[in-house]
């Protein structure tokens, strides 16, 4: 279901700025309150699988749903994620150090678009935290997850971002509802039962409805 203004397959959409970036090119890098120096950059298919591969087998990652892939079906999987223009993978640094993967598409071009009418500014996110540094405190996930919002929002123009877990995954459901998300229905997609989210931003000041506190420091961004 595509609604007005979002744009047709093939067309440039919000996310075309990362279309066809090397692996390994930065696109953001921030300094977070109680976090440190984040970059995000694109998913380098060989420098970036063995860490990868390590956080979607780890134990409390099975949802995710690639557990069961060894490294070179994950990276024959990225890759062709990384053919996509309207699906991204990018990898999250905290002072260098990788700490997560969030992926960011287009819903009017995923299957997720055939079970709810996509709006304009509509930005599907699915965030992984992979690993907590030493000396990061408890409400890392959190903070983290914050921070990679705002990348994907200020580096899109999103004003809602749309979220799919596994209808059975309570624990991101509750961390979904704690970053301000309003639950939808669950629903039937190829791979799995999930449950709908949607969070309402604001591009402009990089915030949702819920007054989440801003970034400090500077901040840098391919265009």
């Amino acid at each position: 279901m595509t609604g007005a203004g979002v744009t047709e397959a093939g067309a440039p959409g919000r996310t075309a700025a990362w279309a066809g970036l090397p692996g390994g090119t930065v696109v953001d890098e921030r300094t977070v309150d109680g976090l440190g120096v984040v970059t995000t950059s694109v998913l380098d298919l060989d420098a970036d699988l063995p860490t990868l591969h390590a956080w979607v087998t780890a134990r409390g990652t099975g949802f995710w749903g690639l557990g069961h892939l060894g490294v070179d079906e994950l990276r024959e999987t990225y890759a062709f994620v990384d053919g996509l223009s309207h699906h991204h993978a990018l990898l999250a640094r905290v002072d260098g150090v990788p700490v997560g993967l969030v992926q960011v598409y287009e819903p009017a071009h995923d299957p997720v678009g055939d079970v709810y009418d996509v709006r304009p500014g509509d930005l599907g996110v699915h965030v992984l935290v992979g690993t907590r540094p030493a000396g990061q405190g408890s409400g890392f996930s959190q903070r983290l997850m914050l921070a990679l919002l705002r990348v994907v929002v200020e580096g899109t123009g999103a004003t809602r971002l749309v979220g799919e877990p596994d209808a059975r995954n309570a624990a991101m459901l509750r961390r979904a509802q704690r970053l301000g998300a309003v639950l939808g229905p669950e629903v039937d997609l190829p791979t799995k039962r999930a449950r709908l989210t949607f969070l309402d931003v604001t591009p402009t000041t990089t915030t949702t409805s819920h007054s989440l506190p801003a970034d400090s420091g500077r901040s840098r961004r391919v265009r």
